[in-house]
């Protein structure tokens, strides 16, 4: 592949520039041998392409120059006026091939073709200080060529909207070098999904591990549209320390005839039992420890349990990313923790949002998408 594509397990780099923040997550959990969906990058070497042979480059500056971020008025026409540009100018054939055979190459892994999620990575998502959360775009269980390649566009349109723009205004963040790359990757069908941290939220124990877990993709429990089961584990012996059994009263599935999820209720008898086993328990917490040692500072991750594949190897990481309220402080000594009844994690989204659920359902272009919770 060109410069233009980059496979998560491809074995190169993971450089930012060209991957954006979320993309090049996803390249360094691969590369560390971490369970991660596969898929590719669309880099952002082709989103420059595309933004300087289209002539958009011009056009961009000149509506951005002297704009006031306190004029929302002005800021949502600009932003509109921008958008539909990104949307109506047609992307030359050398640069939508290598998507093209990228795309076939991901479905040539599966004997059958699978549902893929189209999300954001922008370059300038993991500046130091700046929370990007919900300003570009995640969009789920796409089923065929002609929808990624539309929803590739849209992602990319997503750096310019209304919010996007007045955050960067705002913070004094240039637009000179701003770019954004996104992930094609494999949908996760997930039986069970959550969140879980290497510490306790509450008080910043770091010898404890908590994780939130319902059924279903994981929008539910990112949403707080359930009340997930919450487990305090210890982080050496992986023994239950606290627990607290949510109502998990609906699940998001996956609607094979309508190609998108659906919402359906939890039978009574599931909704009153814990979701996960404690094989599974344990499961999770090594996999947030191993996230842990190899960022070397506390982690949310996002996971899920993959009912396509087989016991044992049906566990995938959907995201890591740092701890950022309590890492930042002393760590405390061991203490115990009131049990949970909501989940209460920081910043949480990341790719859980892309691949568990939190996007659109049913995509079109431009009217209907969601903006992620994305903010690693």
């Amino acid at each position: 592949m060109t410069t233009y594509i980059q496979f998560f397990d491809e074995g190169l780099p993971p450089e930012h520039e060209l991957l954006g923040g979320k993309c090049a997550s996803l390249v360094t959990m691969t590369a560390a041998g971490m369970p991660v969906p596969p898929g590719f990058a669309v880099t952002t070497a082709l989103y420059d392409a595309f933004i300087t042979e289209s002539g958009l480059g011009e056009v961009i500056a000149a509506k951005l120059e002297s704009l006031d971020p306190s004029d929302v008025a002005q800021v949502d026409r600009v932003s509109a006026t921008i958008r539909e540009e990104i949307y109506s100018r047609p992307v030359p054939d050398h640069l939508r091939e290598p998507t093209i055979a990228a795309y076939g190459t991901l479905q040539a892994r599966f004997a059958e073709p699978v549902p893929v999620a189209v999300r954001s990575s922008a370059t300038a998502e993991d500046l130091p200080d700046a929370s990007f959360a919900g300003q570009q775009d995640t969009y789920l269980w796409l089923t065929s060529l002609t929808d990624v390649l539309s929803h590739i566009r849209a992602c990319w349109a997503s750096l310019y909207t209304s919010r996007a723009i007045i955050y960067r205004l705002k913070n004094g963040i240039s637009e000179e070098g701003l770019s954004m790359a996104v992930a094609v990757q494999k949908m996760v069908n997930a039986r069970v999904a959550g969140v879980a941290m290497t510490m306790n939220p509450h008080n910043g124990d770091r010898s404890k591990v908590t994780i939130d877990a319902s059924y279903g993709v994981g929008e539910s429990v990112v949403s707080g549209h359930v009340t997930p089961d919450n487990i305090l584990m210890d982080k050496v012996m992986l023994s239950v320390v606290q627990e607290h059994i949510g109502a998990k009263h609906i699940e998001l599935v996956p609607d094979a005839t309508a190609g998108r999820l659906t919402e359906r209720e939890v039978e009574p008898e599931r909704c009153t039992v814990r979701c996960l086993t404690d094989d599974e328990l344990k499961a999770v917490a090594t996999l947030a420890k191993s996230a842990e040692r190899h960022y070397g500072t506390p982690q949310d991750i996002e996971w899920a349990l993959d009912r396509d594949l087989p016991e044992g190897q049906d566990l995938l990481l959907l995201q890591a990313r740092p701890e950022t309220v309590h890492s930042v402080n002393k760590p405390v000594a061991a203490a115990a923790a009131a049990p949970r009844t909501t989940t209460g994690f920081s910043g949480l989204g990341g790719i859980t949002a892309a691949l568990l659920g939190g996007g659109s359902y049913a995509p079109s272009i431009p009217t209907h998408h969601h903006q992620s919770k994305d903010t690693s």
